[in-house]
Order: structure tokens, then sequence, then C-alpha cells
């Protein structure tokens, strides 16, 4: 190969190892402020325990056809430390055997108590209807201090609730969400996975979704939201988001509208969820995520998935080629220079890897696996793109939605407060 093209490469290579050094060191840092600075869930136990929390909690679990999952969740629920607890199981136009699992995991605990749904509207999202109605219909949510919302898909540690609440007076939080401590067992689990996550983590990094004046960056985790009730009530509940896939985003972003306190923390294993458990479903589910934090634009979408993969695989394949150029075929100063440049750009990458692995509790052995899930997190939101251009809907508890590129804008979402609905609501 002629020298000028050699010198070409190498130099391109250079350029790409810097840039390498230079981004994943700021995400290193970023993940070391927010470690730092935030508590995690898990945290909140000490909290705590130092000034028990005394408020009234009602766990509000919507649910479609998840006969799979839910005994696992009422088990954990029913362990919970904290005394002043009820909870709402909303069961949203169910066709399996969710509720009669459901029955014969309560038995006769009193704390517990089932709507059944059979109907929703053609302007609701089925969730976000379901959850409504777990709140309006239910004869434990009246009176109850502190809402929590979560998936049937998920589960607590015994301290959870009791850990979380005392976060959340401790904070001044109106919303607390947490990013759940994920499962992985299957392939795609733990090699895309952890990608797929990561990626949504840099579309909306923990240190913006908690500054008060970010109103851009505003972000729940659906699977857990710990509202005070009164702060629900005033930002008008989930009837002020009923035609959202993404709720939990839309509440996140009302919450800061109205001049409230939200906060998204890591969970650190004190809420655990399972996500999908094939790979269809977890094609079809990441493909809605990025639809709705994108508001459905097709260029912010495929922008987002060529940056995951520029960066997630280019960018540290870049500098291992740059360590091998100097290594083989440079002279003498040249691959100095390559060498002092392309190992620091993928230490950094290699070391915030690992430490996002750790903090989130995947397996370190998996990590090298993060490449190859960037390449299929690439795909997964230009495929989202593509539904979106066709007009492919979107399927999802139980409905289908036909997604166009929407502005949230605070006109469309005025807030319309509602009121605690009376003792003993009818079902």
């Amino acid at each position: 190969m002629p020298h000028p093209i050699l010198d070409v490469i190498q130099f391109v290579l250079v350029c790409v190892s810097i840039f390498c050094a230079v981004y994943w060191t700021v995400v290193l840092a970023h993940v070391l402020i927010a470690r730092k600075t935030l508590p995690t869930g898990r945290e909140g136990i000490e909290i705590a325990d130092r000034t028990p929390p005394t408020q009234s909690v009602c766990v509000i679990v919507p649910a479609h056809n998840e006969a799979a999952n839910i005994a696992t969740l009422i088990r954990s629920l029913k362990a919970q430390d904290y005394d002043r607890l009820k909870v709402v199981l909303a069961l949203d136009r169910c066709t399996d055997d969710t509720k009669a699992v459901a029955e014969d995991e309560i038995g006769s605990d009193h704390r517990f108590e089932i709507v059944e749904i059979d109907h929703c509207p053609d302007d609701w999202a089925g969730k976000v209807h379901a959850a409504h109605c777990g709140v309006t219909r239910s004869k434990n949510a009246p009176g109850s201090d502190v809402y929590i919302f979560t998936d049937a898909d998920t589960w607590f540690d015994p301290s959870c609730v009791r850990a979380t609440v005392a976060l959340a007076y401790d904070r001044g939080l109106d919303l607390l969400s947490l990013h759940s401590t994920l499962d992985c067992n299957t392939w795609f689990e733990r090699l895309v996975q952890p990608a797929a996550a990561f990626e949504l983590v840099r579309q909306f990094p923990l240190s913006k979704v908690n500054r008060t004046d970010d109103r851009r960056r505003s972000f729940a985790n659906g699977q857990f939201m710990l509202f005070k009730a009164d702060s629900y009530h005033e930002i008008g509940g989930h009837a002020n988001v009923k035609r959202a896939i993404l709720e939990d985003i839309m509440l996140s972003v009302l919450v800061k509208w109205e001049g409230k306190r939200g906060g998204l923390l890591m969970s650190n294993t004190i809420m655990r969820c399972r996500m999908y458990a094939s790979w269809a479903e977890f094609v079809r589910g990441w493909k809605r995520i990025y639809t709705e934090t994108a508001w459905c634009d097709v260029k912010r979408l495929r922008r987002y998935a060529w940056r995951a993969v520029l960066i997630n695989v280019f960018l540290p394949l870049g500098a291992l080629l740059c360590i091998i150029l100097g290594v083989t075929l440079g002279n003498d100063p040249t691959r100095i220079g390559a060498l002092a440049i392309g190992i620091p750009a993928l230490v950094a990458w290699v070391v915030t890897i690992a430490l996002v692995y750790k903090e989130s509790h995947a397996r370190l052995l998996d990590a090298p696996g993060f490449l190859f899930g960037s390449v299929l997190v690439w795909r997964i939101m230009r495929a989202a793109a593509k539904d979106i251009e066709t007009g492919t809907p979107t399927k999802w508890g139980g409905k289908s939605y036909t997604r166009k590129a929407v502005s949230p804008k605070r006109e469309d979402y005025a807030v319309t407060p509602e009121t605690t609905p009376p003792s003993g609501a009818p079902a």
C-alpha cells in the first residue's frame, strides 16, 4: 500500500480516536457525577430508617393479560415492610387467567383490591385508561397520601415502598421515578438490552432529568412512578395524558410544566423488571419506546440510530484499529503518536462501559456484546422510523395505534385539576 494512503488512514484513525477519547471521557464524568450526587432507590432505606415515613400508600397496577407475571409482583407487594399500604390491580380487558392467578395469590389479604375493566374508550390509550380507572374506581385509592404506579412484570424488594416514600419526601419531590434493574436471562437481554437502555439514558441523562429548570429533558419510567396524591390530582392525573402511548414521559412533562418537582433515580435492585420474554416482544416494545421518545419524528429517529452505531461501535473500533496500525505499520514517531492517542481512547470506552454495566447490575462478561447490541439497536430504531413512514400501527396493551409526528405543546395538555374521588367510589 502506498505510504500517502497509509498516512491518510492513520490520520483518520487518529482523529476518530481523539473524538472517542473526548466523548467517552465526558460520558464517564457524567456517570461518576450522577453516582456521587444522586442517591439510588436502595439508599432510601437508610433515609427511612432515620426518618420513618408515615404516609398512606396505594400501589396501582394496570395489567392486560399478565397471568405469567402478576403472581411474582403480588408476592413482593405482600412482603413489603410498610404497614400503611394498599394495592389496586386494574385488570384491563384481560382474556387470559390474570384474574384467577391474582385471586389465588392474594388469598385473604384485605389490602388488595381488583378493579375489572371491560372497555377502553377510543380516545384513550389502554394502559392510561386502566391506570385512571385504578384511581377513580377504587375503594383503596381515595384518601391515600401517595400513589405508586407500577407494571405487572416488576418485582419489589421488601423495603421498596418504605424506601421510595422516604426518598420522595426527603428530596421534596412530587414525582419520583426509578430506572428499574433489568433482568438479563436470554441472549437479547444480555447483549442488546444494555445497549437499548443506554441509548434511552443518553437521550435523558440523569443530571438533566433531575434539574427542575430543564423542561426539555422530562422523563419518568412507567415501571415505577411515585406521586404525591395531591400533586397527581393537581396536574390532572392520567386523564390529561389519555392519548399518550408513553404516558410516563407526558406525566413528567406535566409535572415540570406546572412548576412541580420530578426526580429520576437508579433503583439499585430495590425494584426489578423483566421487560420482554421473547425477541419479537423486545423489538416491538423498544420500537414503541424509541418512537415516542423521538415524538414520532422520522428524522430524529434516524439521527438517533446513526448516532448510536457511530459512537458505540465505530469510535471504539477506530481506536482499536489506530492501536493496531501504530503497532504494526507505522515508523517510530507515528507509532508512538498512534498508540498515545488510541490506547487512552479505548481505555476510556472500556472503563465507561464497564462502569455502566456495573451500575445497572448487568454482567461484566457480557460487556463486549455492547458492540453487537448497539448494531441491533440501530436496526430497531430504523425499523421504528420505517413504521411511521409506512403507517404501520403500533400494537400495545390490546389496542393498535397509527403514529404521526407530534410536537407536544402546553396548550394541548391544558391542566384540569382532578378532585380526589370519594371514599368507596363505585366500581
